[in-house]
């Protein structure tokens, strides 16, 4: 990496990095996601693995959910501060430790005898998760430069679904063919964990400038998540797409299994693994085929697959149809694909460098808020009613939310866009 490192020091002001001579190369860019991939690995291998466990431990899909909700609960705590802590202190200083936490949860997961243990687990995972899509997501921007912002959301976002998506795959098919099912694919994601945190350790992230003559001090180190007021627009447009987009793959995810397992008779890991792999492919894949559209097309064509999957689920559970599942869970991924892509391009193209990373936490509290309550509502809502009736009932909430937010997008595309 030559001449472009620069150790990274911890400042009391804004990371914002001083504009380079020369741009790094491109691969320094793309190496520079992977930290976002490893840890995103971490936040979904467990999903093939609940039935395992809920038949080990013992436990409804009401507490299903609410282990899956754990992850969730750390997530959201960390956004309140890993943010805010990233942009005064630098990337490093938290990415290095969320990737400490995920070794540490990645433990627990190979070890867990109980449904605490699970939870612990899921909850440093959300931890960690949540630090990295602050951190890691802003340390991409950084690393491309002023001049590469499309380039840097594109694989900021692209690095979180396709982790998302490799998780569970590993754990299906690891589980199946190797013995120790619950223990074998975490100490492969530990290894993976290893070298991201080499990667950051090279990471070409430049020092903290010093503070503006006059400026005013920040604020509080924790708080909620925000952007300028001059921005806010653009978050809101953000979150009202990306938010049903990543509720419906957070559903698919927690009750996943249990939908393939008790309505359509199918209880192979490695099919659960491969439903879950096969909607962040189709979100890996999308943000591509997207990228040289217009923002306000990306966001209204996402809202648009959001509602067509919650269509597609709630036939699949009506029909016990595998085919339609599997198509809900493709259209899901990519309605949370074009959601997050085109709020982390609004935030990378308006948000001064400063606040990135508050920003990037701000778009994810808006949109797992509603990702961890509302699966949580739809498993005790099964328990008591019904899978089939709950899942019905969770897939017209969010396909009505797809659709306004959709409705939102095309009211403000002239003014925001």
């Amino acid at each position: 990496m030559g001449s472009a490192r620069h150790a990274e020091t911890p400042a009391t002001t804004p990371a914002t990095p001083t504009k380079p001579t020369t741009p790094p190369p491109r691969r320094e860019v793309w190496l520079a996601a992977w930290p976002v991939t490893a840890v995103f690995i971490l936040s979904n291998t467990a999903t093939p693995l609940y039935v395992l466990w809920r038949d080990e431990l013992g436990f409804s899909s009401g507490m299903l959910t609410v282990v899956f909700a754990c992850y969730i609960v750390g997530l959201l705590a960390a956004l309140l501060v890993a943010g805010v802590v990233s942009d005064r202190v630098g990337r490093k200083p938290v990415l290095l430790p969320a990737l400490a936490l995920a070794v540490v949860a990645s433990a627990l997961f190979a070890t867990a005898g109980s449904i605490a243990a699970l939870a612990i687990a899921r909850l440093l995972s959300g931890v960690a998760v949540g630090s990295i899509v602050s951190a890691g997501m802003a340390a991409v921007a950084d690393v491309a430069g002023p001049d590469r912002k499309r380039l840097a959301a594109l694989l900021a976002s692209t690095a979180m679904v396709l982790g998302a998506g490799l998780g569970p795959l590993l754990a299906g098919i690891l589980s199946e063919t190797l013995p120790g099912p619950t223990v074998t694919v975490f100490l492969v994601e530990i290894v993976l964990l290893a070298l991201a945190v080499v990667v950051v350790l090279r990471m070409p992230l430049r020092r903290a400038a010093g503070p503006a003559r006059g400026s005013r001090r920040p604020g509080a180190w924790v708080r909620v998540p925000s952007v300028p007021r001059p921005n806010r627009g653009h978050l809101l447009l953000g979150v009202v797409v990306f938010a049903p987009g990543i509720t419906s793959t957070s559903f698919v995810l927690s009750l996943g299994p249990s939908l393939l397992a008790d309505l359509l008779g199918t209880s192979s890991r490695v099919v659960a693994g491969a439903t879950a792999f096969v909607m962040f492919t189709a979100a890996t894949a999308v943000q591509f085929a997207v990228r040289r559209l217009k923002v306000g097309a990306i966001l209204a064509a996402g809202a648009a697959s959001t509602a067509l999957a919650m269509g597609a689920l709630a036939l699949a559970v009506q029909l016990s149809a595998t085919p339609l599942l599997a198509l809900a869970a493709v259209l899901a991924g990519a309605g949370q694909g074009m959601g997050q892509l085109g709020g982390l391009t609004l935030i990378g193209a308006h948000v001064p460098a400063a606040r990135l990373a508050e920003a990037n936490a701000a778009l994810n509290v808006g949109g797992y808020l509603p990702a961890g309550l509302l699966p949580v509502a739809a498993g005790y809502l099964s328990d008591a009613v019904g899978l089939s009736a709950g899942t019905t009932v969770f897939s017209a909430v969010v396909a009505v939310a797809a659709l306004a937010g959709g409705g939102v997008v095309l009211a403000r595309r002239r003014t925001a866009l």
